[in-house]
């Protein structure tokens, strides 16, 4: 008999306690990267122009407002995460509902078989239209997740296939995966949004004196903001994608007993995983096979293919 993959309340509580690191490490790490971007931009831009203790006030003045935005980011992401943030990412992926026809049968009696055997509520279903091959979980907790798959998946991979990767995106659900990320890809998206509004930021008539002092130190924040979106916050999300998907990998092969379907499926999806739809970057790190890009990277948030092929195998 097949072993169970890691037991799913340990897993849950070590998502829930990675959570918590995270609503404390975003904020941490933004003051520290955008402070330190300041820094940077007096050593390069500044010094010698004019003296530490002149740039210092610029320096306090950027740090009061710096605090408020911050948190202002790190409520915002939490509040919005929870009540909007499932919604949002099936609207930007261009995921709609998939009607419950005799023609999606087999895609709802799986997602019924699957949830049943992982004891969670049936999560709602959701297609993109697109021939790549790929799926992804999102929401808050299994009372409000979906499960979405590309119209492609759905119409090449067989039935047994089709379980696997079901099982697999439920294994995200069940182990509270979705939260994690759902947390991750707004943040991110916020912090992205916050900096580019912030450059964008234009004073109408004089600039000079404490009013162009306040446009200067807002383009600054705008531009760590943006900085630390693109080189910083995916690091964080990285690590933790990366086991996230051994765990769901593990978890479909429990729930199915069947690890070769998972491979078999696998094997399909890396022949053509890229979805236009998915091309931001946050929302690969959900996917069940990056849709960015076949070839792994050290800083892609998916194992290598071969990787979580052998592990399966050692399964069978």
């Amino acid at each position: 008999m097949m072993a169970p993959p890691k037991d799913v309340y340990l897993q849950m509580a070590a998502n829930n306690r990675k959570l918590l690191a995270l609503i404390v490490l975003f904020p941490v790490s933004l003051a520290v990267f955008v402070y330190a971007f300041l820094w940077l931009f007096y050593v390069i831009a500044v010094d010698g122009e004019m003296s530490y203790e002149e740039y210092q006030p610029f320096l306090q003045d950027t740090f009061s407002i710096l605090v408020p935005i911050i948190i202002l980011i790190c409520v915002g992401t939490t509040i919005f995460s929870l009540y909007a943030g499932k919604d949002l990412i099936l609207n930007l992926t261009g995921a709609r509902l998939c009607p419950d026809t005799q023609h999606n049968r087999k895609v709802y009696q799986a997602v019924e078989n699957i949830a049943l055997a992982a004891g969670i509520p049936m999560p709602k279903v959701y297609v993109i239209r697109s021939p790549a091959l790929n799926a992804f979980a999102t929401g808050y907790s299994p009372n409000n997740a979906a499960v979405t798959l590309t119209s492609g998946l759905i119409e090449r991979l067989s039935p047994l296939e089709l379980e696997a990767v079901i099982a697999h995106e439920i294994g995200h659900i069940l182990n509270r995966d979705i939260r994690l990320n759902l947390f991750i890809i707004t943040g991110i998206g916020l912090i992205g949004l916050f900096g580019e509004l912030l450059i964008r930021i234009r004073l109408r008539g004089n600039s000079k004196g404490k009013s162009g002092q306040l446009i200067a130190i807002l383009i600054l924040i705008g531009l760590a903001l943006y900085l630390y979106r693109y080189f910083v916050a995916p690091l964080l999300h990285m690590a933790i994608s990366r086991t996230q998907e051994f765990q769901a990998d593990a978890t479909s092969a429990y729930l199915t007993r069947n690890p070769q379907a998972l491979i078999d499926a696998l094997s399909k999806i890396s022949e053509n995983p890229t979805v236009d739809d998915l091309s931001s970057k946050s929302f690969a790190a959900m996917c069940i096979f990056n849709p960015l890009d076949k070839v792994s990277h050290l800083l892609d948030t998916h194992p290598p293919i071969q990787e979580r092929i052998a592990r399966l195998e050692q399964m069978s």
